[in-house]
């Protein structure tokens, strides 16, 4: 890595422990091999590792055939843009969100009322709400809030169960 760093070596081949902390401003080829096995938010971590001074770049992507849909679509995300934000919804589109307070991280969240990419809107109305309530009454000890408190000792209460249960 130093010899890399330092100019003596022209090419460096690495893991993808490269994702993060690799920060060669003269950088400005990355080839990812096996594209297909990796998720959007790391080969996007993989292709900022080059042009960091403002250089041309290119992220080169090799992969097996046949792709699947998904890793298809994730490949294509990756060509059609280069912002993290917009790559961080397709990929919530695509693998779905997990359980928001459990252990998987992809798939169905569990949310009975609410889809986090349609309703995006009337989540955010409802964090506001949420947040006026909570600056009021962080207690929810008003009346009105005993609704909420109920729920809130409620959601505990599993959440606590789901944690023993590992």
């Amino acid at each position: 890595m130093r010899a890399f760093a330092e100019g003596e070596q022209r090419v460096l081949v690495g893991t993808t422990v490269l994702e993060v902390g690799v920060d060669i401003q003269d950088a400005n080829i990355v080839v990812v091999e096996q594209a297909e096995r990796f998720g959007l938010a790391q080969i996007h971590q993989l292709r900022g590792r080059v042009g960091r001074a403002g250089q041309r770049s290119a992220c080169l992507l090799t992969f097996a055939e046949p792709l699947s849909e998904e890793a298809e679509a994730r490949l294509r995300a990756l060509c059609d843009t280069d912002d993290g934000f917009e790559l961080a919804e397709r990929d919530l589109e695509l693998r779905g969100a997990g359980h928001l307070f459990g252990y998987r991280q992809s798939g169905a969240s569990g949310l009975q009322f609410a889809n986090l990419i349609e309703d995006r809107a009337l989540l955010g109305c409802a964090a506001e709400l949420v947040d006026r309530i909570v600056s009021a009454d962080p207690d929810l000890s008003l009346p009105e809030h005993a609704p909420a408190r109920a729920a809130v000792a409620r959601w505990e209460r599993n959440a606590a169960v789901r944690e023993d249960a590992g």
